[in-house]
């Protein structure tokens, strides 16, 4: 009777053991799973933007000729670190970007009379404009070099091939089919998806003739374009001119679009001004809708999704997310916040219009005030992002 009871207990430890053993590895998977897709992307995503950032700093307070003490990648406890120069240069334990500490950087920082001369308050107002704008010009200038470069490797893009046709739409009322690829509209030519969209919406509800490769045959097509409910970059409701037609997928709905180096260039100077146009305009549309947009703010943990999104779908995308957050923090980074780099330039600005530096406790309320609003917005967009991926 002991055997067999004992016998009994040990087969069932031994079944908890495995049971353990395989939930433990489960569950180590799908950490592993996290870190590799979503994590390490972030991570890279976001060090490379603020180390170019940092950089932008370092370089412009080197060349005004400011002595720059510290120059970190990452932020916290050192792990390694090397000085070379007057320069300290470091590896921190939270690879997340990194910082500059130029000397002079606090208004009530002690100097020797002698180091005066290198410190980043005593330089003239232009020089210390031109340092504190680098980041964020760096930023731009980087996000420049990704579009242009992507744009002469090869942009993923749609063709103006019919995927489907919505029913009792102009298109359909029309006579277009899916799998019809459109080749002009009025006679201008369309390689397209994003073309053949921007001439009917700028058709102003006027007929359009388009020419369909339908099969071996091109056939001749007027539509009429009619008002539909849409949503435009920044979310908003708008009434916009359609046909009814969504793009079709597959390899025969793709192209890769290549271009000329000078052309790249132009089209990565247009996407730079575009992205940075509507980074403003989304700030406008939150500041008078806060309310109602409030679930359209994202912070870590939704870059840290759009990344390993992103990541997943290939290096272009990857990058081309890279050059659209570059953007973002180039911008976002020269409003007139105290704390941001914004701020300190439009105190920049004040003591050039008045003659004499802004108080030291102005400075210091501003910058409290400035940190407050900065870790609410924090705490704000942690739980937007939390709420949208946890709590849905």
């Amino acid at each position: 009777m002991g055997a067999r009871e004992s016998g009994c207990n040990c087969g069932e430890t031994f079944r908890l053991l495995v049971l353990n053993t395989e939930r433990n590895k489960s569950a180590v998977e799908n950490i592993l799973h996290v870190i590799i897709t979503y994590i390490i992307p972030a991570t890279v995503l976001l060090g490379v933007l603020i180390f170019v950032h940092e950089l932008g700093h370092f370089i412009l307070a080197k060349l005004s000729g400011v002595r720059v003490l510290k120059f970190s990648l990452g932020f916290g406890p050192k792990l390694i670190g090397k000085k070379i120069g007057e320069t300290e240069y470091l590896i921190s334990m939270l690879p997340l970007g990194g910082y500059v500490k130029p000397l002079g950087e606090s208004p009530d920082e002690e100097i020797a009379e002698a180091d005066k001369p290198y410190s980043l308050n005593s330089q003239s107002v232009p020089k210390r404009f031109a340092i504190l704008a680098a980041g964020s010009v760096f930023n731009l200038i980087f996000a420049f070099l990704l579009f242009s470069g992507i744009y002469m490797v090869g942009m993923p893009m749609l063709t103006p091939r019919i995927g489907s046709v919505i029913d009792d739409s102009p298109a359909m009322r029309a006579g277009l089919q899916v799998g019809d690829l459109v080749q002009s509209v009025d006679g201008s030519t369309v390689e397209l998806w994003d073309e053949l969209s921007q001439l009917i919406e700028k058709s102003q509800g006027r007929t359009l003739v388009l020419n369909v490769r339908r099969g071996e045959a091109v056939v001749t097509v007027s539509v009429l374009p009619q008002t539909t409910a849409a949503k435009n970059l920044l979310g908003e409701n708008v009434q916009a001119y359609k046909i009814g037609i969504t793009p079709g997928g597959g390899e025969e709905g793709q192209i890769v679009k290549r271009y000329t180096p000078l052309v790249a260039l132009w089209k990565g100077l247009e996407d730079t001004g575009k992205w940075s146009k509507l980074t403003l305009l989304g700030m406008g549309v939150l500041i008078k809708s806060p309310i109602e947009r409030r679930k359209d703010i994202g912070g870590p943990l939704l870059i840290g999704k759009l990344a390993g999104d992103f990541a997943q779908a290939g290096l272009l995308s990857f990058l081309l997310l890279m050059a659209m957050i570059s953007v973002n923090l180039g911008v976002l980074n020269l409003l007139p916040v105290p704390i941001l780099d914004g701020g300190h330039l439009f105190f920049l600005v004040i003591e050039a219009v008045k003659g004499s530096p802004v108080s030291v406790k102005m400075t210091e309320i501003a910058q409290q005030i400035g940190l407050v609003l900065l870790l609410s917005l924090m705490a704000f967009v942690f739980y937007n992002d939390i709420t949208r991926m946890f709590l849905k």
